[in-house]
């Protein structure tokens, strides 16, 4: 734990949390994963920079697109370790081009069950036709 003096501009758990609309145990569970690592005061309370909070909102974001944490910590790196820009945008996007593929897999999944549903709909109603105009 690093203890530093509190730059003009940081951010406690709270604010980040009150931000993001979060609560401070997500921010903390993303701390315990190596995600974010805040700077500590000597009284030992948590401060977050304007680096860890831009972090923050990329981990949000790639939870949002339904990335595991362990593809954000790919794409973005872990807290400390210091990851070069080519290399990220590199690694982003191999795990970009992994989620489209996986989209348009899900897609042409999803196109065959809308096949299938359509045909048992057809089905059922020429069936129920069939019984309503026998009891006629």
């Amino acid at each position: 734990m690093v203890q530093a003096k509190i730059p003009e501009k940081a951010y406690t758990i709270s604010e980040l949390a009150s931000h993001f609309n979060i609560s401070p145990r997500t921010i903390r569970f993303y701390e315990e994963k190596g995600l974010i690592s805040p700077q500590r005061t000597s009284g030992n309370q948590r401060f977050y920079t304007r680096k860890d909070r831009a972090r923050l909102r990329l981990i949000l974001r790639g939870k949002r697109f339904g990335f595991s944490l362990d593809d954000i910590a790919g794409m973005i790196g872990m807290s400390d370790t210091d990851i070069n820009e080519i290399e990220q945008i590199r690694k982003s996007l191999a795990y970009g081009e992994k989620k489209l593929a996986e989209i348009h897999r899900r897609g042409e999944d999803l196109a065959l069950l809308e096949q299938d549903m359509i045909a048992i709909r057809e089905k059922l109603l020429n069936r129920l036709a069939q019984l309503e105009n026998k009891d006629r």
